[in-house]
């Protein structure tokens, strides 16, 4: 691999303080998989009793380690559950090969977790179309086993990363009935980042109870209010997967309660968004606000045009106010639009309205935003009530200098 970009400008300051959830315990190792001189492999036991609910990429060419988990999530069992988070290598476009993968590290982590190979979900992630080297990790998986811990939540970012400039974490604690509810995750996630389900791979956890029905619901649901609303580069990966698993260790049901369910969609917003904030070679985190469209979709459709447009992205890059972008993208969508009502703000400074550039615009005023690390493009279509926000960030030479030298 090259050499590791420096870590992105919009990181936050730290990896946050995260609680530990009760019935989750986790383990990272090194096992070559790709990189040297760092841990690459995560293992995470859930305790007897546990519900696991995920979404995934819809990819067409989705890898081996996505087709298992789907085949395997929508089973009820009390047994518990393992997740196993390999980084370097994809195992995506790897045919036959990419099977015997994941079954034989299923079956080993299973042994190595007293678990059945049904409740043992993988996921990898990195290079794509190369054999995955499992027998690396399933050599592992005994040591990885027997030093399942709680807590560990920022090493067990950092094995997972690959172009990510930082490790991704969130958490948050509820009470329920007076007993506190715990909620912590990590993500990994910087380049081939587009909202077709979770963009990237997220994993969840709560000591809160949950029925498999009532969680599954509840993720998909927010996944498409948090992961769907981001985007970094318009690709879809091949290995897109959240997991999320409810533990009850807490003994407190989580169910039809509103205060848990504001808290997870807070932490999966905040994770979401870091991804952003790590997308590779960003300076700009960019809020994408649609009001005023025809319906919620067609916000949405501008919203993600504007967003996804290399034209509008390097502008913001080269920290220029070209309101121009914004029309073309709004125009491209295929969503309605009409030219004479368009309002279009940066920041707080209207730029355009009623089809015209406003009166009284001054491009430094303009200009003065676009200088800002945060950037804020309001549009209002004037046709409705319909609105969404998406999340993105600018385009600049360090994503091509990343993707160019990723493999080697």
């Amino acid at each position: 691999m090259g050499a590791t970009p420096p870590r992105s400008p919009l990181a936050p300051e730290r990896f946050p303080d995260l609680p530990a959830v009760g019935g989750v315990t986790l383990a990272t190792t090194a096992a070559g998989v790709r990189y040297m001189g760092r841990d690459d492999v995560l293992l995470v036991r859930l305790d007897p009793g546990s519900t696991v609910a995920g979404v995934f990429t819809r990819s067409a060419t989705r890898a081996a380690p996505v087709l298992d988990c789907e085949a395997k999530i929508g089973a009820d069992s009390t047994e518990g559950a393992a997740f196993l988070v390999n980084a370097g290598n994809a195992n995506a476009f790897t045919g036959r090969h990419g099977v015997e993968a994941v079954e034989a590290l299923s079956r080993a982590a299973g042994v190595a977790t007293g678990l059945p190979p049904a409740r043992v979900f993988t996921s990898s992630t990195g290079v794509i179309g190369e054999p995955l080297p499992h027998d690396r990790i399933s050599a592992k998986l005994q040591d990885l086993a027997a030093a399942l811990a709680p807590g560990g939540w920022q090493a067990a970012a950092r094995a997972i990363m690959t172009t990510d400039t930082f490790p991704k974490g969130a958490g948050a604690t509820v009470e329920i009935g007076g007993t506190p509810v715990h909620i912590a995750g990590i993500a990994k996630g910087s380049g081939m980042i587009a909202p077709d389900m979770a963009t990237m791979l997220v994993y969840l956890f709560t000591d809160a109870a949950l029925s498999r029905a009532a969680l599954k619901a509840m993720v998909s649901e927010l996944a498409d209010r948090t992961f769907n609303c981001i985007t970094v580069d318009g690709d879809t990966s091949t290995s897109d997967t959240l997991l999320m698993g409810a533990t009850g260790a807490s003994g407190v049901s989580a169910e039809g309660n509103e205060a848990f369910r504001t808290a997870l969609e807070r932490v999966m917003l905040d994770l979401a968004q870091q991804v952003v904030r790590d997308g590779e070679g960003a300076t700009k985190f960019v809020e994408v606000a649609v009001t005023g469209a025809a319906s919620d979709a067609d916000a949405r459709t501008h919203a993600l045009s504007i967003a996804n447009s290399p034209l509008v992205k390097t502008a913001i890059a080269g920290e220029d106010p070209n309101w121009g972008r914004i029309v073309m993208a709004v125009g491209k969508s295929g969503a309605a639009a009409d030219r004479d009502r368009l309002t279009i703000r940066f920041g707080e400074v209207p730029v355009a309205e009623n089809g015209w550039v406003s009166p009284g615009y001054r491009e430094e005023d303009a200009a003065a935003h676009m200088k800002g690390q945060e950037i804020r493009i309001g549009v209002d279509l004037g046709l409705g009530s319909g609105a969404a926000i998406v999340w993105t960030c600018d385009l600049t030479h360090g994503y091509i200098d990343i993707n160019a030298d990723y493999r080697s």
